[in-house]
């Protein structure tokens, strides 16, 4: 792949954007790309958990606005600018809907795009260097990469409209007041803590943990009634597989279980 690199270790695929020179700016060529990874994630079943992070002193400075085929898109009109728009959204609802954790390691500056890029992943490690903004206002654009969707979800609406209207860049340590990131740690932290993480996510049940997730993201759609249902769904689901039957004899025999995905 031109534009992201991937690294597989034991369950933990790492991927990092690699265009250190635009702060990791998303062309055309990283949206393909990134959708490829996604795809590959979900129906590998060795790949346990996902993690994201950046190369060099940024995460992701969103969109690539000097693209040359994004921007001949954009000057053939309303239509060629939807088409790519919907390939972009498609990829935001990969990452959404992909069947496992997934942890954003940033680095650096996320904004625009590469900020609901963050945000898209179900936890986020921030470095003390790391700075987030929904900055497409500044540009005279208007929110993309599922924001819309994911700020009022992550921070409530009136925070979200904050962040949305001013476009303003703020630091880790006022994202994790918010509840925008999970844990602000040092620079040289950053990629030992998000792989700990990561690691220790790869050792549980990956059905469980499918399952937990897919319940909890369509939670705030869903009335408790029907939250209750999904949640007997996916117990049902789970009673019998051969990872609860070994968390039971692990649990008996007071050892650590190893969880197979059966």
């Amino acid at each position: 792949m031109e534009t992201v690199l991937v690294d597989r270790r034991e369950g933990v695929v790492t991927l990092t954007l690699n265009r250190p020179e635009k702060r990791n700016a998303a062309n055309q060529q990283m949206w393909r790309e990134l959708g490829e990874v996604f795809e590959e994630v979900a129906e590998r079943r060795e790949d346990r958990v996902l993690v994201i992070t950046g190369s060099g002193d940024g995460f992701c400075s969103g969109a690539d606005l000097s693209d040359r085929a994004s921007s001949a898109e954009r000057r053939s009109g309303p239509g060629a600018g939807m088409s790519r728009l919907r390939r972009i959204g498609k990829v935001a609802l990969g990452l959404h809907q992909l069947p496992k954790p997934t942890i954003a390691a940033v680095n650096g500056v996320a904004a625009g795009a590469g900020c609901n890029l963050a945000l898209g992943c179900d936890l986020i490690v921030a470095s003390e260097r790391a700075r987030f903004s929904e900055i497409f206002v500044q540009r005279g654009l208007t929110l993309d990469f599922g924001g819309a969707w994911l700020l009022p979800r992550l921070i409530g609406l009136h925070k979200a409209k904050e962040l949305a209207f001013f476009g303003e860049i703020i630091s880790a340590e006022q994202a994790a007041s918010i509840g925008l990131v999970n844990r602000v740690v040092a620079p040289e932290e950053l990629q030992r803590t998000a792989a700990e993480m990561a690691a220790r996510l790869a050792t549980l049940p990956p059905l469980a943990l499918s399952l937990i997730k897919m319940a909890l993201n369509r939670s705030l759609s869903l009335s408790m009634a029907e939250t209750l249902e999904l949640e007997a769904l996916a117990q049902t689901t789970v009673y019998g597989t051969e990872d609860m039957q070994e968390a039971m004899r692990a649990f008996a025999e007071k050892r650590p279980p190893q969880f197979t995905g059966e």
